[in-house]
Parts: structure tokens; sequence; C-alpha cells
């Protein structure tokens, strides 16, 4: 909602909205001229027509609910109100558009698009799920041919959306609260793909493979069959070292600045996009070496009593085990972008729904069983209600199960789950802190464990 917002207000647009917290993305907001209210109130509403020359268009995401006091009142004044994605749907059929989808990697993958196209002269538009590091926030309004748009598949909106090139990065069930099963989900992905006046998808995921027809293809693991591929050569805890390929034919090395396997796939699909829209290779090559991934994918925090803090957006699965395997390693090659190597990793996992703990309450804890000690953060229900026997508890229970010989500990609270990490970790430890709800708050509350002491000392 904010990049859309802060890209209609530098169109000229007059914007306003509504947030209770304030935060940087707000007062970049504000410096765009978006008239920004504290309060969801009725009033509110009725403040920005009284402003207006003719009524205003009301935007709304799915996490508005229809008891929010705005929605009502604008109902009840008969305003014209439409989904979020109704607006970048019509962003995208005014300009030419990469559209991101899939169930991992999204706003990664649109981010190195974006990064790499403004990095080349290419001077795009952006609407990402997080911040660019690139641009300090997750919009941009750039005068340039492209678009790059996030495209969320978790509520079926993305089939509104007409982009000249479609890329998706993988798919798998998530979002059980919309989607029934797998089925649906493939069904809400191929209308995507059909939208999409060219698709430009990953080989190496067996579902994209088995259910879509792709004009483009990229890989990790084969240069053959694949128009695009990037076959590592050298995998550290710091980025990946990796040959790049089009159509079977060695085109150049990459310096990937990202480790894993799973941002060398993002990379090569950003990469891959931008030279299907005639990007050269060689200033692509110079560019890669200094992406940066997006915020809250694997965002360095700090450094707390000797512990390296960083906080993460997993929340799935499958998500969670390349989190972990990223960081294990960085311990095992010595290797790292964090100021030094971390010796242990605790993995500090908040459940996110009670609908996908249930689902995937043995996924979750087969991913976890890579940390040296777990530690679970109270359910963040995202406004769901209690599924009997789904719980942080359930999930601390069924890792220990499978994986009797790893220290599991469990949080009633969040100031409670701060005073475990300091409890169970050490100097030298890496504290990832994992999950799409409020455990990002782990780094302000293990400062304020501080607090006490030092006013005592002082």
């Amino acid at each position: 909602m904010s990049a859309l917002a802060g890209i209609l207000a530098e169109r000229g647009y007059a914007v306003s909205g509504s947030d209770p917290r304030d935060n940087a993305v707000l007062t970049c907001l504000r410096s765009h001229g978006v008239r920004v209210f504290q309060e969801q109130t009725g009033a509110t509403v009725a403040a920005i027509c009284a402003a207006a020359a003719a009524p205003p268009q009301v935007v709304i995401s799915s996490a508005v609910p229809e008891t929010n006091p705005e929605l009502m009142e604008a109902r009840r004044a008969g305003l014209a109100i439409c989904h979020r994605s109704d607006v970048l749907a019509a962003l995208i059929r005014d300009q030419e558009t990469i559209a991101v989808a899939g169930s991992h990697g999204k706003t990664t993958t649109s981010s190195l698009i974006a990064t790499l196209l403004a990095a080349t002269g290419h001077d795009p538009t952006a609407v990402i799920g997080g911040i660019v590091p690139a641009f300090g926030s997750n919009g941009r309004h750039g005068l340039g041919r492209l678009l790059v748009a996030e495209a969320d598949e978790s509520d079926g909106s993305l089939v509104k959306f007409t982009p000249s090139l479609g890329v998706l990065t993988n798919l798998e069930l998530d979002h059980t609260d919309h989607y029934p099963d797998l089925d649906a989900l493939i069904s809400t992905l191929r209308r995507f793909a059909e939208g999409s006046r060219r698709l430009l998808a990953n080989r190496d995921c067996a579902i994209l493979r088995e259910h879509f027809e792709a004009d483009h293809w990229w890989s990790t693991t084969s240069a053959e069959g694949v128009e695009f591929a990037a076959l590592a050569i050298d995998e550290r805890g710091d980025g990946t070292t990796a040959e790049f390929y089009e159509r079977g034919q060695r085109v150049g090395t990459l310096q990937l600045p990202l480790p894993g396997r799973h941002n060398l796939s993002n990379a090569v699909a950003a990469l891959a996009a931008c030279r299907l829209e005639g990007v050269g290779f060689a200033e692509l090559q110079q560019a890669v070496a200094e992406l940066k991934p997006p915020g809250r994918r694997f965002d360095f925090r700090g450094i707390w009593n000797g512990r390296l803090v960083v906080d993460d957006y997993a929340h799935h699965p499958s998500e969670v085990a390349a989190t972990l395997a990223m960081a294990r390693l960085m311990v095992d090659s010595g290797s790292s972008p964090l100021p030094e190597p971390p010796r242990r990793v605790i993995a500090v996992f908040q459940p996110h729904r009670y609908s996908r703990t249930a689902q995937f309450l043995d996924g979750f804890a087969a991913a976890l069983r890579d940390a040296d000690t777990a530690v679970i953060a109270p359910l963040y229900a995202a406004g769901e209600a209690p599924i009997p026997g789904v719980s942080s508890g359930a999930l601390a229970a069924a890792l220990q199960q499978l994986a009797p010989q790893l220290p599991v500990l469990v949080a009633d609270s969040l100031d409670g789950l701060a005073q475990q990490v300091e409890a169970c970790s050490q100097a030298g430890d890496l504290v990832l802190a994992m999950g799409a709800g409020d455990v990002n708050g782990l780094w302000d509350r293990l400062n304020r464990l501080q607090r006490p002491a030092l006013e005592l000392a002082a």
C-alpha cells in the first residue's frame, strides 16, 4: 500500500491514508506530500472528503476488515472503493511491466530486478513488498520504460495483472487460509501466466515443470534445456561464484555477494529478466557484485552482547530451511557478510497463522532441526481464530520428538522470548529471528533488557 501511495503522489495525485504507527516509511510518504492520519476513525474519511474537490477513490488491501471504521464510513458515504490490486493492475496496463510471482523469493527477485535496472540506467518504477536497499523504500517512481512489480498470490488478486513479462520463482502450497489445496493455487498462478505476454519460469521447480508452459526457463542445476543458467563453482558464507549461461553457452562469471542456492536462483531470474528486456550482460555483471537483499531478508540488525542478531521474514518450512542452510554455510565455511562469521545458530522462530502452522507443523519441525538451539516465539495469529491443538508448544513438541538432542525452548511472551534468547545464547552466536509477525521486534527487546542494569551502574 505504501509503495503505491508514494508512486501516485509523485505522479501528481492527492493521496491520504492512515496508520496508527509512525515509522520511516510514513516519514518518506509525508515528504512526497501524502497526508497521513494516525487514528483510523470515520472522522478521517469526513476530513478527507471535506478537503477534496471531488469524492475521493478509496483503496483497501485484503488486510482491512469490514469492521474498519474508515471503510464503514466510506461505504456509508457512497464512495468508490477498490482493492490495492486494482490500482496496481491499472499501473501495469499503462506500462511495460515485469511482474514476479511464486511461493518464495518474490520480494528478493523483484528487488534485484529493479536494482539491476536502476544500476544500468533504465530508471524503473517499482512496487515491491519489502524495502529495496538501493532505493531506501519499497516503491520507486521512475521515468524509464519499465515497471517492476511483486505479484502477491496470497489472496488470488494477481490474476488481474497482465504484465509484458511474468516471472514464476517456484510453487508449493501456502496461504491455506485462502487456497484449499495445491490444485487451487496452481489454477490461480496459471491464470496469471496466461495473462502474461511472455513467461519466464524456474525449471528447477518440479511443480512449474509439470503444470506450466514457459517461453523461457532458468536453472541453477543445469545449462541444458534452458535459456538461462547460473552454475555455482564456489559457494561460501559470504557469497557465490557462478558461471552464467545463455542457451547452453557460457557468457561469463558472476560474483554474487548473496550466499545460498536460493539467492543464486533469485539472481539468475533477475538477470534473465533484464537480459530479456535488452540489458547488456557486461553492465549487469558489474552491477551484480553490488547487490544487497531487501529488508527483512537476512537483515543484520546489530551485535548485542557479542551475539549477531539477524531478522528474516521466513514463515514457510521451505523458507526456514533455506535460511537456516545459509546460516549453517556461514558457520561451516568461516565466511559471512556479517561483521564476523558466527559459531552457532540460535533459531528464533515465530509460527504465523494457526492455519499455516496446522498445515505445516511437521515441515517446520524438520526445517528447524538444522539449528544448534531453537526458541519458539508466541504464535502470531494474524487475525485468525485459534485452532485446538495448534500452538507454539505443539510445534516445540513435534521438533523435540524429531530431534531429541536439540535444545528447544518455548516463550509465552515477547519479553520472555528476549530473556530466553539471552539465557540460551553466548557471544559469537547468530541469533536468527524468523517469521512474518512481530518477532522482528526481538532486537529492540534485547536492547531493553540491558537498560535497568545500565541505569543502576550509572
